[in-house]
């Protein structure tokens, strides 16, 4: 049977599972568990995802979860970029996305590295973080000096500059779980061996941890396409359907009302491709409460909501099609929610104990709409530890890159 879902039902869902709806009491990792990850590309936007979604908590606490207690690692996941997951879930997820077929590359063919040189970059990565963590420098001379000079060659293209050959295999050493990031030593990072990091560690078989991450990824996004789940991962999209496919005996189709409705001229006449169907778990179809109230939201860059949620047309409705993506790409605005919809964008500057912070929403908000923003800018200042200062206007910075 095909479950029926109204947009405002999905959101509702998504929302209450991404304890945005309401906060969570809980512990760090649940709440970094339940997002599928943070997206730690810019640590203060993680700390910010992770914040608001868990109640009374600061910046401090993601840090201290990391370095101090260890309940979250980091580490590249989803795409190849970098992300906090549960240290209890790495097991879980390294043993998933090594299951991954790795992405296409743009490297011309003298730049890539072959199966030999990625075996042996492999073998010295492992090697070089086995007793100790290594910034990057002395991780490229540790693998240049196990290999040979070719690795240092500068090659892959990299923030106006080029990195060395053998860079272009150190997310697949995560994915492995050979390679996670240590505590930074000043303001560079380090790398570590996440098998000396957490005892105990050990990658899961790829196939079961795969399907977990399906479940996972379904019960806080569904519905979802096998195309927008391969999205989420930078995998093939004939992958994403296949891997549906296998567990199709856990998974029940399902529509969304609003959505079905204004594409139904665009469908007439010919059926969905296997991956254009959106699928929920089937033990999940049961109808959401739609919410009442404004439910304002600020999200930061890259937060896991906007990133992994799809329909694009309506999770980025008119305005915010154009203003809030970037060709077609979430999270490169810190985007502000209403009822779970992006209504618009907002960005902070942190300086010494104080934040300035620009909100520019799309429409008027109501007055109960407006004390939400406030408490929302004053959350946001809690969890930086400065003291917020808010601005309604226009945005002027550009997308984040």
């Amino acid at each position: 049977m095909t479950a029926r879902l109204t947009w405002a039902g999905v959101c509702a869902r998504r929302l209450a599972r991404h304890a945005l709806a309401t906060p969570s009491d809980g512990a760090i990792d649940d709440v970094v568990a339940a997002m599928c990850g943070a997206h730690a590309q810019v640590m203060s936007a993680a700390e910010l995802s992770v914040g608001l979604r868990l109640a009374g908590s600061t910046r401090t606490d993601v840090r201290d979860a990391l370095w101090t207690h260890k309940s979250l690692v980091k580490t590249y996941g989803p795409r190849g970029t970098v992300h906090l997951l549960p240290a209890r879930d790495l097991a879980m997820w390294t043993g998933a996305l090594s299951a991954v077929p790795a992405p296409l590359t743009s490297l011309p063919e003298s730049a890539r590295l072959t199966a030999a040189q990625n075996d042996a970059v492999l073998h010295a990565i492992g090697a070089a973080v086995r007793d100790a963590e290594l910034t990057v420098e002395e991780l490229d001379a540790a693998v240049v000096d196990a290999t040979g000079p070719w690795a240092a060659d500068p090659v892959v293209p990299a923030f106006g500059d080029f990195w060395p050959r053998w860079r272009q295999a150190i997310h697949i050493a995560a994915r492995r779980g050979m390679l996670c990031f240590g505590p930074n030593l000043g303001r560079r990072v380090t790398y570590a061996d996440p098998h000396r990091w957490l005892p105990g560690f050990r990658p899961d078989d790829g196939s079961r941890a795969l399907a977990q991450l399906v479940r996972r990824y379904l019960y806080a996004y569904g519905p979802a396409t096998p195309y927008e789940f391969a999205q989420w991962l930078a995998a093939p999209r004939a992958w994403g359907v296949d891997t549906f496919a296998a567990m199709a005996d856990e998974l029940a189709p399902a529509t969304i009302e609003k959505l079905a409705r204004d594409r139904s001229g665009d469908r007439a006449g010919r059926m969905p491709a296997a991956g254009d169907v959106a699928w929920v778990l089937a033990a999940d179809v049961s109808p959401t409460v739609e919410p009442t109230a404004p439910t304002v939201r600020l999200l930061p860059y890259f937060d896991a909501y906007t990133v992994g949620g799809h329909p694009r047309d309506l999770l980025f409705p008119g305005m915010s099609a154009t203003r809030a993506l970037t060709r077609g790409q979430a999270g490169t605005f810190a985007v502000v929610l209403v009822r779970g919809t992006v209504a618009g964008i907002w960005h902070h500057r942190l300086s010494g104990r104080r934040v300035r912070i620009v909100v520019e929403p799309f429409g008027r908000l109501t007055a109960a709409g407006r004390r939400e923003l406030d408490e929302q800018v004053a959350r946001v200042g809690d969890i930086l530890e400065a003291k917020p200062e808010l601005t309604i206007g226009t945005v002027t910075v550009s997308a984040h890159k």
